[in-house]
């Protein structure tokens, strides 16, 4: 499943990140087979973590970069 989201969103051309999806798709598929007391908290909060740390990471980075080749370009 995590695989024809990639390749879907790839299609579109809409940026997704593959460890969001993977991460996402395997605490889904445990919550649909035993119900929300087979999700572990760990697993919760590490989700939560990743997608809470990514936005602003790749915000510093694109800028960094950007004013990288604004002042050498």
């Amino acid at each position: 499943m995590a695989a024809s989201t990639i390749a879907v969103s790839s299609h579109f051309g809409l940026p997704v990140s593959t460890t969001h999806v993977l991460s996402s798709g395997v605490a889904g598929s445990m919550v649909a087979t035993k119900g929300l007391k087979n999700l572990h908290m760990k697993t919760i909060k590490n989700i939560l973590i990743a997608w809470l740390i990514t936005l602003p990471v790749t915000i510093i980075l694109a800028g960094g970069i950007f004013l990288l080749f604004r002042l050498f370009l």
